[in-house]
């Protein structure tokens, strides 16, 4: 099994790499490889969404 697979990074350190990814795709000229690399972004971005996901709370907040 790959390396890369099993390794979890914090939510903050993939957020920084879809940010960085992203600024790089946008001083892309416009072709294919900018696609490529705006996908890339849009993925980083989501994998760091999901992350803070699994560890919201789900339901309706207690009555007090």
């Amino acid at each position: 099994m790959d390396k890369r697979k099993d390794e979890v990074r914090p939510q903050h350190e993939l957020q920084t790499e879809a940010l960085a990814a992203l600024e790089q795709a946008r001083a892309m000229p416009h072709g294919p490889a900018r696609s490529e690399a705006l996908k890339r972004a849009g993925l980083l971005q989501k994998a760091a969404d999901m992350q803070g996901l699994l560890f919201a709370k789900r339901g309706r907040p207690p009555k007090t």
